[in-house]
């Protein structure tokens, strides 16, 4: 999930036990309450503060780290061990789980030293719209996203959209392009790739799709989930729509299609209209 999270995003983390929070407010790590945990190594124990800014691996210590050395990770809380069954990819060392408290898990390698890490997400909707709201961010804007003096994002017309399967969170971006699996009403399967920008509706598919054609379904081309939200229609012709999830970097959102050949509309979910409006909304 690493190519999702936006530089200086912070991580409030609990403990998977008493579900109690490990944010030490008294100590800053970079600018943030660090994360506080009791620590052991090689018998030396002490009190680590790991920082809360995701891709930092500051953190501030009351005894040596020694680099290549395992520790051990009590919670200050409840004492309760952190652990995990997973094993370091890289160095073969357990992996240490927190809780997110916008939902999912963050892991990191045991091993002094080494940099492994990665976050398991729940719900990616919920929790990466939490995690991208603009309010929490405090970074500069990125290009193509402009704050109105109503506080509302405007996607810009030609901004790429990084999209993902709402069901697995992977990505479907494949050599640039947004791929989607289709099936025909008689049953025939392929797969169709459209731009991910913004308002540019150039596409391709396998199978033939005469204009204004309704396609039977369409699913991610990985966990093989149906992506047709069946609460929700095209806004022009009335045809089903299916849900995709975008980021444009500081938002997650929700983002329908319509399942109709040709037709060039797209929305946003109703609680995504208070802060965002798209370029141009009347068309994908």
């Amino acid at each position: 999930m690493e190519e999702l999270l936006y530089d200086f995003i912070s991580l409030n983390v609990k403990c998977p036990v008493c579900k109690k929070s490990f944010m030490g407010k008294e100590t800053l790590v970079d600018g943030k309450p660090g994360i506080k945990l009791n620590i052991e190594i090689s018998k030396n124990k002490g009190t680590i503060y790991l920082s809360s800014i995701y891709e930092s691996y500051n953190y501030r210590c009351d005894i040596e780290l020694i680099k290549g050395e395992i520790a051990k990770f009590t919670c200050p809380n409840c004492l309760s061990e952190i652990t995990s069954k997973i094993e370091c990819e890289d160095c073969n060392a357990q992996m240490i789980s927190f809780l997110l408290d916008i939902g999912g898990k963050a892991n990191i390698c045991s091993r002094i030293g080494c940099k492994s890490h990665f976050l398991e997400i729940d719900d990616i909707s919920s929790t990466l719209k939490k995690l991208y709201h603009l309010g929490d961010f405090k970074g500069p804007l990125p290009e193509g996203i402009e704050e109105t003096g109503e506080s509302k994002e405007i996607i810009e017309s030609g901004t790429y959209l990084h999209t993902y399967c709402p069901h697995c969170n992977k990505s479907l971006i494949e050599k640039g392009l947004v791929k989607l699996k289709i099936s025909k009403e008689n049953e025939e399967i392929g797969f169709i790739f459209l731009s991910p920008y913004l308002n540019v509706f150039t596409s391709k598919s396998t199978v033939v799709l005469p204009e204004e054609h309704v396609v039977g379904d369409i699913k991610c081309f990985h966990c093989n989930t149906s992506l047709i939200d069946k609460n929700e229609k095209c806004g022009e012709c009335g045809s089903p729509a299916a849900k995709i999830a975008v980021s444009a970097r500081t938002k997650f959102i929700d983002f329908y299609i319509c399942s109709k050949k040709g037709c060039r509309w797209h929305g946003l979910d109703e609680d995504d209209l208070h802060d965002i409006e798209l370029e141009d909304s009347l068309e994908w």
